[in-house]
């Protein structure tokens, strides 16, 4: 029987506690613990050197001992342990340059914020806080453990991590954690990795307050810091912008909520951030499919007849359909959307069979049937299977003779 990720966790934590070493939950996991959030997301924290730690356990992975940190696999699943530190000095802005091993009171100092950095020994069922970051969950307040200003020239992303926990608990940010973020903002660039940047706005987008947050990166000025394009969009603006993010299903793609910061940027311009975000191939797809889809919903809105019915066939027939439609129409007002989605459940309803011809790749005419009407395969007969299809779509046909027959009387059909 599998073991959960818990009993596999105090399982690393006995092992080390069996050979004569102190160790704990850290960081997040207990935060979420004091919080009564679920977590299955457990670092640990140890005084065992990450050469004891190697030695101990018989499936690891050296990630960064340099920095004390090992892998550890229990039982299938996979712990970050590191060894208590202190981070002597920073020069890139993002890791520090050299530690030295140290107690748990010193590697709670050199943690980012003070809810982040307690510890919770789960053999003894007890919190160890140095550094109050109880009382601060109770304030419900984001703030810097020691400077504030330090801690940020140490790790510009934390910059971004205070206004992405500020959003996900509801917290405020502090004044002095404030101002820090502000005087910073400018140097988050070239410290931190764009693709860093990106994890972070990812984990943003997966709650209903992501709207929020970007209104609130704005404000500090790292929004147009990650986007120059925003530094001219005033505040108000931006708020119009994301007005309706909370009505975008929180499992949508994080990057289809971005591009409706951008709403007069055209389909060349937005793949362009979507390559400086470093996005993947397929997301760079979808964003493909969601600015066409809403070209199509906007010419459909001015003009039903001017769509070709292949055209809407397409559109639902797409992997993404649900996803996209759901962005798409998030902006409207309830009333609106809902006349709206009654269209096209209507439309889809009636486009059905090709629908499903279109996604399992089954057209009515097939190269072989063409081919008994010598039509060799060229130029020619790519341009007759697109007609064929349009004409199956566009006068519902369900049988390849019949479309044929209005084949057959289109300009392309070859002469006798």
């Amino acid at each position: 029987m599998a073991t959960n990720v818990q009993e596999s966790a105090v399982a690393v934590i006995k092992t080390l506690v069996r050979a004569g070493y102190i160790a704990y939950f850290a960081g997040g996991w207990v935060r979420d613990y004091i919080m009564k959030h679920s977590s299955d997301d457990i670092d640990i924290a140890t005084n065992a050197p990450p050469e004891v730690v190697l030695s101990l356990f018989p499936k690891t992975i050296p990630v960064g001992v340099a920095f004390g940190v090992v892998i550890v696999m229990m039982n299938g699943h996979q712990f970050e342990v590191a060894t208590f530190r202190e981070d002597l000095s920073y020069t890139g802005g993002r890791r520090p340059d050299k530690i030295v091993l140290s107690t748990p009171e010193a590697d709670a100092m050199r943690r980012d914020f003070t809810i982040n950095g307690m510890f919770y020994d789960p053999l003894k069922d007890e919190i160890l806080d140095f550094v109050e970051g109880q009382q601060d969950i109770e304030r419900g307040i984001i703030r810097t453990i020691g400077n504030a200003h330090e801690r940020f020239a140490e790790d510009r992303l934390r910059m971004i991590r205070a206004i992405r926990f500020a959003n996900r608990f509801g917290f405020s940010v502090t004044e002095e954690t404030r101002e820090a973020i502000e005087k910073h903002a400018h140097t988050l660039f070239p410290a931190v990795a764009i693709e860093r940047v990106w994890q972070e706005l990812s984990k943003m987008a997966k709650f209903s307050s992501f709207g929020q947050a970007l209104l609130d990166m704005h404000a500090v000025g790292l929004l147009p810091v990650i986007f120059p394009a925003l530094s001219y969009v005033d505040s108000s603006i931006l708020q119009q912008r994301v007005a309706h993010f909370h009505q975008i299903p929180q499992n949508a793609p994080p990057i289809l909520f971005l591009m409706d910061l951008f709403p007069e940027m055209s389909l060349e311009e937005l793949l362009t951030i979507c390559q400086y975000l470093k996005i993947s191939t397929q997301e760079g797809k979808l964003v493909e499919y969601l600015i066409r889809g809403k070209a199509l919903l906007e010419k459909g809105e001015m003009s039903p007849s001017a769509i070709e019915k292949l055209e809407w066939a397409n559109f639902y027939a797409h992997q993404f359909f649900d996803t996209c439609f759901d962005v798409i129409t998030a902006k409207y007002p309830e009333s609106e959307r809902s006349v709206i989605v009654d269209q096209h459940d209507r439309r889809r309803e009636h486009l059905l069979p090709h629908i499903q011809r279109i996604m399992e790749k089954k057209p009515l005419v097939t190269a072989a049937l063409l081919q008994d009407y010598g039509i060799v395969p060229g130029k020619l007969m790519g341009a007759l299977l697109r007609e064929a299809e349009r004409l199956a779509v566009a006068h519902d046909l369900h049988d390849p003779a019949e479309v044929v027959v209005y084949l057959k009387e289109t300009e392309i059909w070859p002469k006798q």
